[in-house]
């Protein structure tokens, strides 16, 4: 089984500003930097939609110099013509200005777009016009106050947790198939795709090279994406959720882009879908009950069974790319997770007597707590070998991460078998 490595990143060595915090880049870039050990108040700073007014900007980029970080995320990617082209090019003078104003000479990193390029058929559109005028301003800055600068031009992203009918196209087709319809493709062509967490490490890359001095100055980079045909986009994932929604057989995984698209997946189906219920096989023997299917036979993974006293939790981590599945054999307890950065807890009540599997979504951590009077025995299973020095788990607490808004109540949000909020 292909383990989908989470890239390598160095943790800023200064404050973080993030501004378009909200967005889907936007969450993936603090989840990441969440990992790090680096959050909101403790180092970071995040701007969203409601922060964006000249006092808010002011007060996050008062001080920052040359060891600190600017991620410019916020931008305007649907709207009118005129708001597309004015509205990019006038969130980066707003930046700028607060800049100049506060005399501050951060590194700053732009996600810009590959509509940007000459050579691409949306130069010329107003979102292609805006974006490469955002990113010029940016360069002309760092320029005067000798601050790098470096812009993306970034192709599609895809992953997790992405808005349906905004994001992109993969978002979309992953929400259709989990919500039993089908994608529907106008327009077929192929489109350069770069895994969202991909995409933020080399952002966040980018920002360490930087300030070390490796990559000085104002620069493009290109990422060039992998090619997919968008009607087999399709194809792929009616394939992967044909031989996963019925009873959670772990599809063939050609790749680490399969591996990453899988997840993304799981994700449009979190947590409906869930838990799956084996049947157990009784006799007077006793009963047998299936783990783990992984498609095609003998491709692999690692199994291993734990006993967890009574009181006591495993877990309380999170995975970037790894896929995790839980099966409680025996005993009772309760099965927590929460997606990364947010507050509502799901619970998923489970023990030996009702077999149900449940497979642990990538960025929420998860713990699973024995609730009953017995040992809890549990079965585990992870689509990769254990790899001591790239192990992608990260500690980060269910109930009271530093991650979770402090405004969360401590009450969890209850579930039913099947995941939903009662």
């Amino acid at each position: 089984m292909l383990k989908a490595v989470a890239p390598e990143v160095e943790a800023p060595a200064g404050r973080v500003v993030v501004t378009g915090a909200a967005g889907f880049l936007g969450w993936h870039t603090r989840a990441r930097l969440a990992t790090l050990g680096v959050f909101e108040g403790a180092g970071l700073t995040s701007l969203g939609r409601a922060q964006w007014e000249p006092e808010s900007l002011a007060e996050a980029v008062r001080g920052l110099g040359p060891d600190d970080l600017v991620v410019q995320l916020a931008g305007i990617n649907r709207g009118a013509d005129d708001n597309l082209a004015a509205g990019n090019v006038g969130l980066a003078r707003d930046l700028i200005d607060a800049l100049e104003a506060a005399r501050a000479n951060p590194t700053v990193i732009f996600a810009g777009s590959n509509y940007a390029d000459d050579d691409h058929p949306g130069r010329d559109t107003p979102y292609g016009r805006g974006k490469r005028a955002a990113g010029e301003a940016l360069r002309d800055w760092g320029a005067r106050a000798s601050a790098p600068v470096v812009e993306f031009r970034f192709p599609g992203l895809f992953g997790e947790h992405g808005r349906p009918d905004y994001n992109s196209f993969v978002a979309t087709f992953a929400h259709r198939i989990a919500n039993g319809a089908q994608p529907e493709v106008v327009g077929d062509r192929e489109l350069p795709l770069i895994h969202v967490q991909d995409a933020v490490a080399l952002l966040l890359g980018a920002a360490h090279a930087a300030r070390v001095g490796e990559a000085p100055g104002q620069r493009v980079v290109h990422p060039l994406g992998r090619p997919v045909l968008i009607s087999a986009m399709a194809q792929r994932l009616r394939e992967l959720h044909a031989t996963y929604a019925p009873a959670g057989d772990i599809p063939a995984l050609r790749d680490t882009f399969d591996v990453r698209l899988f997840n993304t997946l799981r994700a449009a189906m979190w947590p409906s879908a869930y838990p799956f219920r084996p049947t157990a096989h009784r006799d007077e023997r006793g009963a047998l009950v299936e783990t783990v299917r992984v498609h095609p036979a003998g491709s692999g993974g690692q199994a291993f069974v734990s006993t967890t006293r009574p009181g006591f939790t495993r877990g309380n981590h999170v995975h970037l790319a790894k896929i995790e599945r839980f099966q409680v054999i025996s005993g009772s307890g309760v099965i927590r997770l929460r997606r990364l950065l947010e507050g509502p807890v799901l619970e998923f009540a489970v023990d030996g007597e009702h077999p149900a599997v449940i497979d642990m979504p990538t960025l929420w951590t998860h713990s699973i707590e024995n609730t009953g009077d017995t040992p809890l025995v549990t079965a585990f299973w992870a689509n990769e070998l254990l790899d001591p020095q790239h192990p992608d788990t990260y500690p980060m607490a269910v109930l009271d991460g530093p991650d979770r808004p402090a405004s969360t109540t401590p009450v969890t949000t209850a579930t039913t078998a099947t995941g939903r909020p009662r």
